[in-house]
């Protein structure tokens, strides 16, 4: 199988995205108590109010003075108040392994890499392709190339291939999240790369769904219409408390980040509505082996 290996991983990349969002929040809450406007928080560390607003959400790293000043202004001047946030900024900086695919990484898409690592439990329908942390290496080069219609070099597809198989090491990496997975049947019959490849795909698929922290279903044609009419989405779940749990929606130029609690609870909803409507594992893998058998 061209899928990962076991791997014992380090928690420090995905640590860190948790550190920046942890500290932003904090910030945001102690500014919000304060009556203090983002642009006023902005201009006391020479930003603008949008820099403010990217470092509430932990889209940017800190620099330790910038969060000293903004304590100072929100009235946190004891030193045993000060110095835990400090300790966040200091340690939240660290580069998570995706940043050396900064070259074919969109700024949009390496937020939701960190979350995705940092994330207990990964949530997700798709329709159209199998999800990327389940892709092989040939069905991923049949999906690029389709999708861009030879605009990307060799090289490029390349990397981008590569980081799409860096990700799956999350699966098997010591605090792998439980990934429940909700295929449409269109995903699987739609014959990315030609024969060989969907046959290896639908083997890896096979495999992927013995692993004890992955949930694979599959909703069939002949179930007719379900609750997913809005397309695929991602929901992620966190450990921590403090950290919002969010739907990651996928667009053409960008992505969306849904936190509300209303919001992900919709999702949630659908989510479950959906694993009802699919079938259950043992009957997903044997369509799977059925159609592999038939290529």
């Amino acid at each position: 199988m061209a899928g990962p290996t076991r791997d014992t991983g380090s928690p420090e990349a995905s640590g860190s995205m948790v550190r920046r969002i942890l500290l932003g929040s904090q910030l945001r809450r102690l500014r919000e108590s304060r009556g203090v406007s983002r642009e006023e928080a902005g201009y006391s560390i020479r930003a603008s109010e949008s820099k403010i607003s990217r470092m509430e959400l932990g889209r940017v790293s800190f620099k330790p003075r910038d969060v000293a000043d903004l304590l100072t202004l929100y009235g946190v001047t004891d030193e045993a108040e000060r110095e835990p946030l400090l300790g966040l900024a200091r340690t939240s900086n660290r580069a998570g392994w995706w940043h050396s695919y900064n070259d074919v990484l969109p700024s949009w898409f390496q937020t939701y890499i960190g979350l995705e690592a940092a994330a207990e439990c990964i949530g997700t329908y798709e329709l159209q392709f199998v999800h990327g942390l389940l892709q092989t290496e040939a069905y991923s080069h049949a999906v690029m190339v389709s999708g861009h219609r030879g605009e990307l070099p060799r090289a490029e597809i390349d990397r981008r291939i590569a980081l799409r198989l860096a990700r799956q090491k999350l699966l098997v990496s010591e605090n792998a999240p439980h990934l429940n997975c909700v295929l449409d049947e269109a995903a699987l019959r739609r014959p990315y790369g030609g024969r060989s490849a969907m046959s290896e795909q639908l083997r890896a698929l096979l495999e992927f769904s013995e692993y004890p922290n992955i949930t694979l279903q599959m909703v069939p044609f002949d179930h007719g219409g379900h609750v997913a009419e809005s397309g695929a989405f991602t929901l992620l779940r966190f450990a921590e408390q403090e950290l919002s749990d969010l739907v990651y929606l996928e667009q053409l130029t960008g992505a969306l980040y849904l936190d509300k609690a209303d919001e992900v609870a919709a999702y949630q909803v659908v989510l479950d509505r959906l694993a009802v409507a699919a079938l259950d594992e043992d009957r997903t893998r044997d369509v799977l082996a059925e159609l592999r058998r038939r290529l």
